[in-house]
C-alpha cells in the first residue's frame, strides 16, 4: 500500500471532476469533508466511491459508504478493505 500522501495525491484525481470549491480542493487535506468544503453532492459521492472501489479492486459497504464523508475517512477505509483482499 503506498504512502498516505501518494493514495491522498490519488484521491485528488478521483475527486476532481466532482468538486465544486476549486479553493478547498487546491488546500486539500486529511480533514477535508467532501460535502461541507468541497461541496460534492451525495449522488457524486457515491460515483467517487465507485471511482474508488474500481481503482483499488475493492468492494466499499453500505456502512464504510456512510462513514466516507472526509479524506481522512476515505483513507482508513480504502486501507481497510485492501488489507482483507
Amino acid at each position: 500500500m503506498s504512502d498516505k500522501i501518494e493514495m491522498i495525491d490519488e484521491l485528488k484525481i478521483l475527486i476532481k471532476p466532482y468538486i465544486q470549491d476549486e479553493e478547498a480542493y487546491k488546500n486539500l487535506h486529511e480533514d477535508t469533508d467532501f460535502i461541507e468544503d468541497l461541496k460534492i453532492n451525495s449522488a457524486n459521492l457515491v460515483d467517487i466511491i465507485l471511482d474508488i472501489e474500481d481503482k483499488y479492486d475493492i468492494d466499499i459497504d453500505n456502512d464504510s459508504m456512510d462513514k466516507m464523508l472526509s479524506v481522512k475517512a476515505a483513507l482508513e477505509i480504502i486501507k481497510i478493505k485492501v488489507a482483507e483482499k
